[in-house]
């Protein structure tokens, strides 16, 4: 398989699942064993492209992202305010995930890390979901500091491979008393600042990795990414306001299982 055709590859399945409460790290993993596209500059790569499936999200919510700019005076998630919620949420992720990053590096991007994330998650995801619910806030506008800065305690969760940022987020944020669909959105809007300094800051690290010779399979995974992330984020926000999150939850179980069971014994 050529790199050109590896990289389409891994950023559909980036902009993919993202978004998705079954884990983009974890299935970049997975698919990037299965193409033989492993190593340093294969971690970096996965990481890189991940700015494709953030351009995304900023087109989708291009108002709220300017209304943070250019403050409107009907919308409490706006301005200041909305920047220092935004803040809040990133902060605890951003500083354990700062800490731990080549450890996590270094111990977690496997086969057997993943899929053990992909099944805890899972449960997880049931337990919230059996839960009588009570939600307290339904609208961006109606965030408090102390929701903002829950999810962002949950969002650590993410940095277990497989876990999903997405899954950590939305369901902490159900926890903490927001509707499922408001958890969704602000999933989506809060994963921006954190993913983009990760990048950044990973692309920064590992720079020397990639000659100019790779600026292309860079290219084609930030663009594929991009395109797929538009329709995922698109599908989901209709159909986490229609259903719960269980099947996600079948699905991460199903593919936990299915690395157990079938992954090459020597490669787990």
């Amino acid at each position: 398989m050529t790199e050109s055709i590896a990289a389409t590859v891994l950023g559909l399945v980036e902009g993919a699942t993202e978004f998705l409460p079954v884990s983009s790290t974890g299935h970049l993993i997975l698919v990037g064993h299965l193409l033989g596209f492993t190593g340093e500059k294969a971690d970096s790569f996965d990481v890189i492209i991940q700015l494709g499936a953030i351009l995304a999200v900023v087109v989708l919510y291009w108002k709220r992202f300017w209304w943070l700019v250019s403050p409107k005076a009907l919308h409490a998630f706006s301005g200041l305010r909305g920047i220092w919620l935004l803040f809040l949420t990133s902060l605890p992720a951003g500083l354990v995930g700062f800490a731990a990053r080549k450890t996590i590096k270094a111990h977690l991007f496997g086969p057997v890390t993943v899929a053990l994330a992909l099944a805890v998650g899972a449960l997880m995801i049931f337990w919230v979901e059996s839960r009588s619910k009570r939600d307290r806030f339904y609208t961006l506008d109606e965030m408090t500091p102390a929701l903002a800065f829950g999810i962002g305690c949950f969002q650590c969760l993410a940095l277990w491979p497989g876990f999903s940022r997405s899954a950590a987020t939305i369901m902490g944020g159900m926890l903490l008393g927001a509707k499922r669909s408001l958890a969704a959105e602000y999933s989506f809007i809060a994963a921006v600042p954190l993913m983009f300094a990760a990048t950044l800051y990973d692309f920064y690290k590992s720079a020397a990795l990639f000659s100019a010779d790779d600026m292309g399979i860079l290219g084609i995974g930030f663009v594929v990414s991009f395109l797929s992330a538009l329709v995922a984020v698109k599908t989901f926000i209709v159909l986490v306001k229609r259903v719960s999150l269980r099947p996600f939850a079948w699905y991460r179980l199903a593919l936990a299982a299915a690395v157990f069971l079938f992954w090459p014994k020597g490669q787990l």
